[in-house]
């Protein structure tokens, strides 16, 4: 998933090395809040944001454009559990047990090949937004929505083994989507404890690093996330600090003023939310060095790992 550059909330921050101190300490675990301290103290002068650039590439909102060419490419092994869209119940006996936690991988291969029927509107009860977008991929043709599906089983797979019921927001197997708005619902219905938006960005080369996107406070039509604004803070720093500490991958130089946190109201999946839930953007596909990570299979699992870590944190707090 990539910004649009109209959008207030997809505009990078940066801000002064006191005032990053004193957000650090209020805002990140202790393992994320340890790196950001280093890192304001010794991170680059000046006050100027860095741009993101519009990948033309990139299947933007409401502006078709050429996807990704997926050959030639190298193959990249997935997880082998299989997904499945309804609940999968996990060791009754875990720390986990009794809890139901909604996994949604971002977007769908199928999407390159449906681009009409996922620009169509929807509502996200600010306004109306697509349905959905291809998502990005690296220089030699690896999928977001291959990445997000291959974490999000290797996710659910760490999960079930604490004890949790882990629902899919979508297996795979439909021609396109779901939109945004259907995602949201399948999180409230199910009840979930904690929903979690598995992607991958597609920003300029030399922006790196993941980032945590929270629900802002919003209300209009459909949209009400005043219950679920602080737990879904809660659910995001805690993932925020157990990735770093997983992957070892720092939080984003280009979103966020370096906390690895963004707020955004223009997302319908967090929106319409009445449930906790977050986005989690692991890295950058279009830069090489966040992309050799993405595509590495071990590095997956450890992405997977810090999701999972962060999750079964909020659920025990």
């Amino acid at each position: 998933m990539s910004y649009d550059e109209n959008q207030p909330s997809a505009r990078p921050r940066r801000v002064g090395r006191g005032n990053l101190t004193i957000a650090i300490a209020a805002l990140v675990p202790t393992a994320l809040a340890g790196w950001l301290v280093w890192r304001a103290m010794s991170g680059p002068e000046g006050n100027e944001p860095p741009k993101v650039l519009p990948l033309p590439s990139r299947q933007t909102a409401g502006k078709p454009g050429p996807a990704p060419s997926p050959s030639p490419r190298a193959s990249y092994p997935a997880a082998t559990s299989a997904a499945s869209p309804s609940p999968s119940k996990g060791n009754s006996s875990g720390p986990l047990a009794g809890k139901v936690v909604v996994v949604d991988p971002g977007h769908n291969p199928g999407n390159f090949r449906h681009t009409s029927e996922i620009n169509k509107l929807v509502d996200i009860g600010t306004n109306r937004k697509e349905c959905d977008t291809t998502g990005t991929a690296t220089n030699d043709g690896y999928t977001e929505a291959e990445f997000t599906f291959d974490v999000s089983q290797r996710l659910r797979a760490l999960l079930e083994k604490q004890g949790a019921t882990v629902k899919f927001t979508h297996a795979n197997d439909r021609p396109f989507g779901p939109c945004v708005d259907e995602r949201a619902r399948i999180g409230n219905k199910s009840g979930a404890a904690a929903v979690v938006s598995v992607h991958a960005d597609g920003s300029a080369v030399g922006n790196r690093g993941f980032h945590v996107i929270l629900p802002a406070l919003v209300k209009g039509g459909a949209a009400d996330t005043a219950k679920i604004v602080g737990p879904s803070r809660d659910l995001g720093e805690r993932i925020a600090g157990k990735f770093v500490r997983a992957t070892g991958s720092a939080p984003s130089n280009y979103v966020g003023g370096g906390t690895g946190l963004d707020v955004r109201k223009d997302l319908g999946g967090l929106n319409l939310s009445t449930v906790p839930k977050v986005f989690i953007e692991c890295g950058n596909m279009r830069d090489p060095k966040d992309a050799a990570l993405l595509k590495s299979s071990s590095w997956r699992q450890k992405a997977a790992q810090g999701i999972a870590d962060g999750i079964g944190s909020y659920l025990l707090r």
